[in-house]
């Protein structure tokens, strides 16, 4: 690996991990990069989780020293969406992924719309939803998004803390700490699907999450200090520069290709 391979690497981490701690919707960078880097797509996928798993153990430690996360409710969400991850990267070994890119563009755009225009509903949390124990509704939720966060990872976020808002009550602060531990949680199962396929580039992915683990420790920390409303509107410009890439508007690849020559 060259050193002009290890810089990019690292600064893409930075990025993403910072995007994916407060949002959601880096790994169009990562993925970007890594293919541009001359990696299938499938190994590609792969490679990204490492930085995965890496940026949500020091994001979920960062939200855990400052008393953000309520890991035990966490956990119990995490359960559900272990088994969904293992079935998505399975199916994700072979199957393209465009027809999904589209369909996380639609929902993404969705998601925009109710943020901006219902806010107190969709990101400030709700208490007496909160207090309720959880509901086969939501298990069942969150094992469909891990069957998607297993799958290729990109924009899961939205979905995560879609479901934790309306599904838990929490708000967009303490939904983003539950939503980094799950993950973290079902990494390691989805990083093993694509080892025993040989899908993962690992020098890759080690220099990839460097550069993540410094982005998400930052992110997590302003989330905290800067509120619901710092995170909301990092939302919406993810969102809108996401969903851009998605519907073909531009592409992340082409644009790393004329900023690293």
């Amino acid at each position: 690996m060259s050193q002009h391979e290890i810089i990019s690497l690292i600064f893409a981490g930075l990025f993403v991990g910072f995007i994916n701690t407060l949002a959601g919707g880096g790994s169009i960078i990562s993925l970007s990069l890594l293919m541009m880097l001359g990696l299938p797509a499938p190994v590609a996928n792969g490679t990204n989780r490492i930085a995965i798993a890496i940026q949500n153990l020091a994001a979920s430690t960062s939200f855990k020293q400052q008393n953000v996360l309520d890991w035990k409710k966490a956990l119990l969400l995490a359960i559900p969406a272990i088994f969904g991850s293992v079935a998505g990267a399975v199916i994700a070994v072979d199957i393209n992924e465009k027809d999904f890119e589209i369909a996380i563009g639609i929902i993404m755009l969705i998601m925009l719309f109710v943020i901006l225009v219902k806010p107190q509903k969709y990101i400030y949390g709700k208490a007496n939803v909160r207090e309720k124990p959880l509901n086969w509704k939501t298990l069942a939720a969150f094992f469909f998004i891990g069957i998607y966060g297993g799958f290729i990872h990109m924009g899961v976020g939205y979905f995560w803390l879609t479901g934790i808002v309306l599904g838990t009550g929490y708000d967009l602060v303490k939904a983003n700490a539950i939503k980094v531990l799950i993950i973290l949680t079902y990494a390691p199962f989805t990083i093993f699907v694509f080892f025993v396929n040989r899908q993962i580039r690992w020098d890759y992915g080690v220099v990839l999450a460097v550069g993540s683990v410094v982005g998400a420790i930052v992110a997590s920390r302003m989330a905290v200090k800067k509120g619901v409303g710092f995170v909301k509107w990092v939302i919406v410009v993810v969102i809108l520069l996401t969903a851009a890439q998605l519907f073909g508007l531009y592409d992340f690849k082409t644009l790393f290709t004329h900023l690293l020559k």
